[in-house]
Order: structure tokens, then sequence, then C-alpha cells
């Protein structure tokens, strides 16, 4: 219960489009990050099938997928959400923000940790792709577009393919 009341309080926050809190069941990211956290428990127990199971058909609602293996932290907002893929050893830290179309993926080469870990307060814009076992630092900007295959300190603003830092 705890987790519904935060993401409420999170989508309230930082979409002003919802004007009631009824409207925040119909967003895509509250769906998603709910049967999520459902998914998760069935794959820590080993429930491989019925994790993926969930996932699938909250993928096909919500354009949204999110591995069942994935870590999501607290006061996670993802904008629109379509289009968004979260791998299977990513972790998500608190307060982060993600829009449309952004990727937590794999470079196809590793074994283990092969997806990012996204620090808190984070932020990604739209149609980024973050890969591979990396870390994006606390307080990190993410432009649009932007591909990052290196890890970003803490507070650094990155844009550009391959991503570049900006400012620090």
């Amino acid at each position: 219960m705890k987790f519904i009341k935060r993401q409420i309080k999170t989508i309230k926050e930082k979409d002003p489009s919802i004007k009631s809190i009824l409207e925040v069941f119909l967003y895509p990211s509250f769906k998603a990050q709910i049967r999520h956290k459902i998914a998760k428990y069935f794959y820590n127990k080993k429930h491989y099938f019925i994790a993926r199971y969930i996932t699938e058909k909250t993928k096909r609602k919500t354009g949204i997928e999110i591995h069942p293996g994935a870590t999501i932290g607290e006061g996670v907002f993802i904008d629109h959400g379509s289009a968004v893929v979260i791998g299977e050893t990513a972790i998500v830290g608190n307060n982060v923000t993600i829009y449309h179309g952004v990727t937590l993926g794999g470079t196809g080469k590793e074994t283990g940790k092969r997806h990012p870990t996204v620090k808190d307060n984070a932020f990604i814009g739209s149609g980024s792709k973050i890969l591979g076992n990396i870390i994006i630092g606390k307080n990190v900007k993410v432009g649009a577009n932007a591909v990052v295959l290196k890890d970003v300190p803490d507070g650094a603003t990155v844009v550009g393919i391959p991503a570049k830092i900006v400012k620090i």
C-alpha cells in the first residue's frame, strides 16, 4: 500500500496534466510498476514463467517492458511510457524520471550483470539508449536520443551519439 501511495504522489507531482487521483489509475507507468512488483515477487520465488507472463501482458497493455528481474526504486516516474525497455539486471534508483522510448539494455556481449545502474534523481530523456553494465550517477541528466555506453559521473549532463559530457 505504501508503494501505491508513493506512486500516486509521484505521478501527481511530476505530471501537470493529471487533475485527479482517479486519473493516476489510468496512467501506463502506474500499471506497469504495480505489475512489475507482482512479477518481481514471482521471479524472486523462481516462478519465472509466471513472472514473464505478467511482464508480457503488461508490455502489451502499457507499452512498457520491465523485466521481472530488474530492480526499480521508489518514486520512479515513467512519463508516457511507450517503448520503454528495462532489462533483467538493470537497477533504477529512487526518484528517477524516464521518458518514452528509453532503453536500459545490454549490448548482447555480456553475462551476469549486463544492464545499466541508474542512481537516484537521474533524468533520462526521450529516446535515450543506455547500454551495458555501466553506472549513471546521481542527479545525471541524459539528453533526448543520447546513446550512453560509458559510466557517467554524478551531476553530469550527457548528450549525443555516442554520449559525451557537456556539463558537470
